[in-house]
């Protein structure tokens, strides 16, 4: 197994399915298997899931909603998204925690790295929800935060597409894909791989990225198994 430790960033986007909003109960259940897989070959799994298919901050602004507020939204969509995952995995029979960065229970357990840390050691599945607690942070932030604190080995960033291309690859068919890149190149470059702030952590911290295609069923157990899908991203 070439990872003990992972962070898993699922973009809540990606749980809306084809269905363009709220959450897709197959796509759910489909990540839910995922997991479960990867679980069973004795991986410890830190998961941070979006709130993208039910509320965004940034988008909420141009509607006229605070950002403060709107980020507040979107940090309790975040929570939604984790209680689902949960469920699911709790149908799978694997055992799955949710830690939150804002006080509410009993929705969530109010996270902390001693907390995460020791779930993670009996095997527990925890899901770190309501991002790092504060506005103006992206989830991408949060799970950059949440991967240095619970001593990740790897983030593995599941996303639509698989990997980072010189270009939006739905929108130029002449991208090319890369199989490794380093944080400075992806800053140099002005790839949009996650926020400034979390690629400057991931980097800081050394925690390699790979962003691979999480919406192929059995992709995720081969990145854990160290197989050459994705990017990996590096100093």
């Amino acid at each position: 197994m070439t990872y003990k430790r992972i962070l898993l960033k699922l973009s809540g986007e990606s749980l809306m399915g084809a269905q363009g909003h709220g959450i897709d109960t197959g796509r759910l259940n489909e990540y839910a298997t995922q997991i479960r897989d990867i679980v069973k070959l004795g991986v410890q799994v830190g998961i941070v899931i979006g709130g993208g298919n039910i509320f965004r901050g940034l988008s909420g602004m141009s509607k006229g909603v605070d950002r403060y507020k709107g980020d507040q939204m979107g940090m309790l969509a975040t929570v939604i998204n984790a209680l689902a995952l949960s469920s699911a995995l709790e149908d799978l029979d694997v055992k799955a925690r949710v830690l939150t960065a804002i006080r509410m229970e009993p929705v969530g357990e109010f996270y902390s790295k001693p907390k995460a840390i020791e779930a993670l050691e009996r095997g527990e599945v925890v899901i770190l929800a309501a991002g790092t607690g504060n506005p103006y942070f992206t989830t991408d932030t949060g799970s950059s935060l949440r991967g240095i604190e619970i001593e990740a080995d790897v983030m593995l960033k599941g996303t639509r597409v698989d990997g980072i291309y010189t270009a939006d690859p739905e929108k130029d068919p002449s991208a090319v894909k890369f199989d490794t890149i380093t944080y400075d190149e992806v800053y140099h470059r002005g790839l949009k791989v996650m926020d400034l702030t979390a690629t400057t952590m991931c980097k800081e911290n050394n925690l390699p990225i790979i962003v691979f295609d999480m919406d192929t069923p059995g992709n995720l157990i081969k990145v854990v198994k160290g197989e050459k899908i994705g990017t990996l991203v590096h100093n």
